[in-house]
């Protein structure tokens, strides 16, 4: 979370919004985003529902969920799916800005 914070304007620049899920509860997200100062959304998962429906792998030898990123086009289409094999397996935010231009 913390390598997109410093590329968060060029998202939003983009009109593009960051949503970050967790298994964590609510109280413990706000307590992370306040102490962190994320300028992006967080949101609790706790009963992995959302995590489910985009088949988001947990792993428990590998500290849990594994890192997914998703991008969905403004229809509610989805145009990129990544699933990290390890919890630092996650495309740099410039790669997946490149991506967001190409596919408008």
């Amino acid at each position: 979370m913390e390598q997109f914070r410093s590329t968060y304007q060029e998202f939003q620049s983009r009109n593009v919004e960051i949503v970050t899920l967790g298994p964590d509860g609510a109280r413990a997200f706000k307590k992370y985003w306040e102490e962190n100062q994320l300028p992006f959304f967080g949101c609790p998962d706790i009963k992995s529902r959302v995590a489910d429906t985009y088949y988001q792998e947990v792993n428990l030898l590998k500290f849990g969920r594994m890192p997914a990123e998703i991008i969905i086009d403004p229809v509610g289409i989805l145009r990129f799916m990544h699933y990290g094999s390890s919890m630092s397996d996650i495309p740099e935010p410039l790669k997946l800005l490149q991506m967001i231009e190409k596919m408008k």
